[in-house]
């Protein structure tokens, strides 16, 4: 069964270049891993809600875009296994992040349905 990891981002909107330069380098090495795709969006069109959003889960401060993406997987085992190594690998640290982690939203899903 496909599996996603997917981040929701607070990213400083004049780091929009570093952020996918960021993506560029570690892109790479998802797919040396396991990874069938890395998708990354730059918020567009992203309403206020009434009582949560996309800005109030991240707190988006003034000059910051909320970004979303996602790793696709073939399967959960192939997705942790990649993490494993992953968190061993120096070059995935070798770029700093250009947004602030603490912020950033993650998780795992398992896809049940892809229509």
């Amino acid at each position: 069964m496909p599996f996603l990891d997917i981040t929701v981002i607070p990213v400083p909107t004049a780091n929009k270049a570093a952020y996918l330069d960021h993506s560029r380098h570690t892109t790479p090495l998802f797919k040396e891993h396991g990874a069938t795709a890395v998708t990354e969006c730059w918020g567009e069109d992203v309403p206020d809600g009434k009582l949560t959003d996309f800005k109030k889960a991240v707190d988006l401060k003034e000059g910051e875009t909320v970004a979303v993406g996602w790793i696709s997987w073939p399967d959960r085992a192939t997705r942790d296994a990649a993490w494993e190594k992953l968190m061993q690998d120096e070059r995935l640290g070798a770029h700093d992040m250009p947004f602030d982690g603490k912020r950033m939203i993650f998780a795992g899903f398992e896809v049940v349905l892809d229509g």
